[in-house]
């Protein structure tokens, strides 16, 4: 079973996930770079859909894993929160020293933060010697 922490705590070891979105009513799943701020997500952007989100405070979803295909392992961990751009100079210099290098290049002047109101964990074991499928452990913890 995940823990909030635990869950914290992989999304810490890799550097990529995915944001989800609504634009125009459809879902959009965008790849970032992020870091783990105060047990939020945080990652830059330039002017656009994220951003747009973010200025919402729309309710996103971020999503990052990591898989061993080979050995059948792996986790993934979800967000669910409210999205909002910062703008405090203390938490903006916070980021920049966690330096969340955006995968794109070019001007991302801007900084998103997901609350990690819903946090979800997933632990993929590899599949049993009977055959009957991966295994795996879930948690929902939310946000006190």
């Amino acid at each position: 079973m995940l823990s909030r922490e635990e869950c914290l705590s992989l999304l810490r070891t890799v550097p990529v996930g995915r944001v989800g979105i609504s634009m125009r009513a459809l879902p959009v799943v965008l790849p970032v770079s992020f870091a783990v701020l105060d047990d939020d997500v945080v990652f830059r952007t330039g002017t656009g859909s994220k951003l747009g989100a973010a200025v919402d405070h729309a309710i996103v979803a971020f999503e990052a894993d990591d898989v061993d295909f080979a050995r059948g392992t792996g986790w993934s961990v979800c967000v669910t929160g409210r999205a909002s751009e910062v703008y405090h100079p203390d938490e903006l210099a916070a980021v920049a020293a966690l330096e969340p290098v955006p995968l794109v290049h070019g001007f991302s002047e801007h900084v998103v933060r997901v609350r990690a109101d819903i946090l979800t964990g997933r632990r993929l074991r590899p599949a049993s010697a009977e055959g009957v499928g991966a295994s795996s452990t879930r948690t929902m913890r939310t946000r006190g």
